[in-house]
């Protein structure tokens, strides 16, 4: 028995050093085993085509139907919607789970109408998800006034069309006077009275888009001069102002908010001031700024670093050619709330866990972007596309996913995305911001 062990034993070992890796000799002459060929841990991403389907310029009947998957409406369509929102209604195969929505369009949002103007809003009330801004579109005749209020918010504005001249007094009794026109900033720190009547510099007056560093904002719950005034005993006015009550006889009786006035001259001046004027001017004439230009578009930067009084809300004025995008990126602390002002847009907001969701946008849209989320912003139409990041910072920061990549070990990156040495070459260490059109 122990004989017949032996061999067995033996037979063993000789089959498994005949079986075992080849050996390689080593300059050394000794032998050494060879490595073993790597091999895929995880399936290799699909090259199933994820391109858009169609955007808005289509006369097709959009269906949610991708290659093989999905199939026809029988029921009844709100064609116009459909074709607004193509990855919705075909979402690519690269989407998984849903995020919260993150789009909102002005059109839905109720108008509050006035003599002289309008204004609409959006707050958490429509965008649940958007905790840190809110937004305003808000319109006003020529000479039409919207009324001296403050904040407890920073009030934040970009002029969308016509002139507006703009008024504030600050807590040290500082004063200021400005105008601004399309493209132009305002600002006002919470609490700083001010504010805005349009020129008559053009026959329609003044729209521009109002942003509160708080989603939980509702302009209807602004400190107005009228309505604190109309809710105070006519004998304490008369008193504080050292007036008879006769002077408050006309005083209005409940707010005005927007209301008919005399155009004002776009030259104006503040009144003599003895404490002298604001240190730093509540307006930036981002018009005049001269735009960077990239690859696939341009870029305008206004924050704390040229717009010195502007320390919560920073903005990105983006313009972005057909066939070209946003890069890949994201914003390591900063919310974005973005305000699209002309052409097609596609959105993938990845928001780690296997969490990715594409959405669609044409003028007039807001979207929001959760700070971390990795998105890019890519142009399907066949215009330019032009809209705005604005951000709840002093400052405009983001990661770009090229930099990143570019400025890693090579050999780290190639482990973990399986690409050649050229690509990684052609990857960039400048921030592209905005990349051209490639084909695919």
């Amino acid at each position: 028995m122990p004989g017949l062990l032996s061999i067995v034993l033996t037979v063993l070992l000789t089959s498994s050093l005949t079986t075992a890796a080849p050996t390689a000799k080593s300059p050394s002459g000794s032998s050494v085993a060879s490595a073993a060929e790597p091999s895929e841990t995880v399936p290799l991403a699909s090259d199933d085509p994820n391109g858009i389907l169609w955007n808005t310029t289509t006369d097709t009947d959009p269906q949610p139907i991708r290659g093989e998957l999905g199939g026809t409406i029988l029921a009844q369509q709100n064609v116009p919607l459909q074709q607004q929102n193509p990855d919705i209604l075909a979402p690519p195969t690269t989407d998984h789970n849903t995020i919260p929505n993150i789009k909102w369009p002005f059109s839905l949002s109720p108008a509050r109408l006035n003599t002289g103007g309008f204004a609409r809003q959006q707050n958490i009330k429509q965008l649940p998800i958007a905790t840190s801004m809110a937004g305003v579109d808000m319109r006003l005749e020529p000479g039409a006034i919207r009324e001296l209020h403050w904040h407890k918010t920073s009030e934040w504005a970009f002029v969308l069309s016509g002139y507006t001249q703009v008024t504030a007094v600050d807590q040290d009794g500082r004063n200021f006077v400005g105008t601004v026109g399309p493209g132009d900033l305002w600002y006002f720190p919470p609490g700083v009275p001010h504010s805005l009547q349009a020129t008559n510099q053009t026959k329609d007056g003044s729209e521009f888009l109002l942003i509160f560093d708080n989603g939980d904002f509702s302009d209807d719950s602004t400190f107005l001069l009228t309505d604190w005034l109309a809710h105070t005993p006519k004998e304490v006015i008369a008193k504080n102002f050292g007036t008879a009550l006769s002077a408050w006889n006309k005083l209005p009786g409940e707010q005005l908010y927007i209301f008919p006035g005399t155009p004002p001259s776009p030259d104006a001046t503040a009144p003599e001031d003895p404490q002298g004027q604001v240190p730093n001017p509540y307006i930036h004439k981002l018009s005049e700024q001269k735009a960077t230009q990239l690859a696939g578009g341009a870029l305008k930067i206004a924050d704390s670093r040229n717009f010195t009084v502007a320390t919560t809300i920073a903005l990105a004025e983006v313009w972005v050619e057909p066939g070209g995008m946003r890069e890949l990126h994201w914003h390591p602390t900063q919310d974005e709330w973005t305000y699209y002002i002309s052409g097609s847009a596609r959105v993938t907001e990845f928001a780690s866990s296997a969490t990715a969701q594409t959405f669609n946008y044409v003028a007039g849209d807001i979207g929001f972007v959760p700070a971390t989320y990795g998105h890019y912003v890519e142009n399907i139409g066949n215009d330019t596309l032009h809209y705005l990041e604005i951000f709840n910072s002093d400052l405009v920061v983001d990661v770009s996913l090229s930099q990143w990549l570019a400025l890693t070990p090579p050999e780290l990156v190639k482990a973990h995305l399986q690409i050649s040495d050229e690509t990684v070459a052609h990857l960039s260490k400048i921030k592209p911001y905005v990349v051209g059109a490639t084909e695919v």
